[in-house]
């Protein structure tokens, strides 16, 4: 797979719909009603080549989340081996080195993107993916509470700018309903990380005692290892953007710039400082970011304390509750990969939203209500399935929603960072003196999932009545002219032009 490493173009103000380049990647906006493929372009050849970008872009970039997200939360794993005694983690020392990682990975986010859209994604997501490997093998071989706390510190400011940087990647590629899908399958990863970290952990705690090392070193160690293997490949099989990547003929890459452009239309690209401060003054943006704190909150006391849960629930040794991690999150990775799937077909993002979190809500009642371990492990599945789709289906939404190329890489950033806020909560949520019933832990958790659907729902009937007001007071968006379009380009979602996803 060869990189497409050109120089990146000068900084000029731009539309959305120029053509793709570095980091004017065209990101115009969602426009209805409207043809979705060109002259010679029937929707059999669309499909076509879309299943070849899918095949080139995807696995790699669900390979790099499923690394990310497995290198910050196999600290869960090493808990059960050792890594509290062996580090003299008392109290809530071992909670403290949860909950360093996160404001320091928030504090990468809105920088990292920014950076991306200024350079290009084939070097930047390599570097860091460096940065963070380095920092998972240091993990392995810290000797104190300190040591862990400072390493701790860096991975999440290295780690910072991946998910932000590749849901915003994603879209310079894919018409905004194609968008959902594919964060889903990339995100997916998460899940495929719960799955794979229990059977990788179970094999590699095996390792104790090789080199003198107990096993929870070795699996920082190789680990990060792994990863900074993958970030060199990185550098040579990553492409940029659609058109300077060489596995596309040119005919390709004209119909994919095409295709963005009937799709959203002609807003300003350029980098300009006004748009990060557009982002920041949105405040359906801010909606988006308590919506997300809320699911995050639940995504990472699920990935970071379900060994713990598991372990807590019945009679099991560490090994087999490290195996018992595994199928709730294989059932979490059907779901977000299908309801990706049926979100972008419907063009629907609230009501999934909505749906999931009333399934998490079902799963904390069931561990919560009850001491029967058969029914508390029921209510695992139904949590994992409830919080997992909603990570994808919350950045596709807010996404989908934002106007103009430099906004939209700001407003991802902001609403993912804010978000990220949750892991810091998560990490004091469930304590060793509240063991085996977590009412604490659970039930905060229940009230994040509250707030995250009442948010949900104003957001859904606001968007669907605004959209409503702009059909009535202004022509329908496929009416507009390439030159009416231009003369609102800074605008953003505010064009006259501009219809929500709901």
């Amino acid at each position: 797979m060869a990189a497409d490493h050109d120089a990146p173009a000068r900084d000029v103000p731009t539309t959305e719909s120029s053509s793709v380049n570095n980091e004017k990647a065209p990101l115009p906006e969602y426009t209805e009603n409207v043809a979705l493929e060109s002259a010679g372009w029937d929707e059999q050849r669309t499909k076509k080549l879309l299943r070849k970008i899918d095949s080139r872009l995807l696995p790699f970039l669900a390979l790099l989340y499923l690394l990310s997200f497995l290198d910050r939360t196999n600290i869960g794993n090493a808990k059960l081996e050792r890594l509290t005694q062996d580090l003299k983690l008392t109290g809530l020392k071992y909670n403290d080195a949860l909950g360093i990682f996160f404001p320091f990975y928030v504090l990468a986010e809105v920088p990292s993107n920014m950076a991306m859209k200024r350079f290009r994604p084939s070097i930047w997501i390599p570097s860091i993916m460096v940065a963070w490997g380095i920092c998972c093998t240091l993990m392995g071989v810290v000797t104190n509470y300190h040591g862990l706390m400072a390493v701790r510190s860096c991975l999440g400011l290295a780690e910072g700018g991946l998910f932000p940087g590749i849901t915003y990647y994603i879209t310079m590629w894919y018409r905004r309903h194609e968008c959902g899908f594919r964060m889903a399958i990339f995100f997916s990863a998460a899940t495929a990380a719960g799955a794979f970290g229990g059977l990788l952990a179970r094999g590699i705690l095996e390792m104790k005692g090789v080199g003198g090392y107990n096993g929870w070193r070795w699996l920082f160690i190789l680990e990060g290892i792994l990863t900074f293997i993958i970030a060199i490949i990185a550098f040579f099989a990553m492409y940029d953007y659609p058109q300077t990547a060489k596995f596309l003929k040119p005919e390709e890459r004209e119909e994919i710039a095409a295709r963005l452009k009937r799709d959203r239309s002609s807003l300003a690209d350029e980098f300009d400082i006004k748009y990060f401060f557009a982002a920041l003054k949105d405040w359906k943006i801010w909606v988006h970011m308590f919506i997300t704190i809320g699911v995050y909150t639940g995504l990472y006391s699920y990935s970071l304390f379900v060994p713990t849960i598991i372990n807590s629930i019945g009679t099991f040794t560490p090994e087999q509750s490290q195996l018992l991690t595994v199928p709730p999150y294989v059932v979490a990775c059907l779901f977000c990969i299908s309801a990706g799937w049926f979100a972008d077909r419907l063009k629907q993002r609230g009501i999934f939203m909505m749906f999931f979190m009333g399934m998490a809500i079902i799963g904390l009642i069931m561990l919560m209500a009850t001491r029967s371990p058969g029914v508390r492990y029921l209510g695992c599945f139904f949590l994992a399935s409830g919080i997992y789709p909603n990570v994808p289906q919350g950045v596709a939404w807010n996404g989908n929603n934002i106007g103009g190329s430099l906004k939209r890489g700001v407003g991802i950033a902001m609403h993912v960072g804010f978000g990220n806020l949750g892991g810091v909560v998560s990490s004091y949520l469930f304590l060793s003196k509240q063991s085996p019933h977590y009412y604490q832990g659970f039930g905060t958790l229940l009230g994040c999932q509250a707030m995250a659907f009442v948010l949900s729902a104003f957001m859904t009937i606001y968007l669907r009545r605004e959209n409503a007001r702009r059909d009535r007071e202004y022509k329908p968006p496929s009416e507009y002219t390439e030159e009416e379009r231009i003369a609102e380009r800074e605008k953003g979602d505010n064009a006259t032009f501009f219809r929500y996803t709901v």
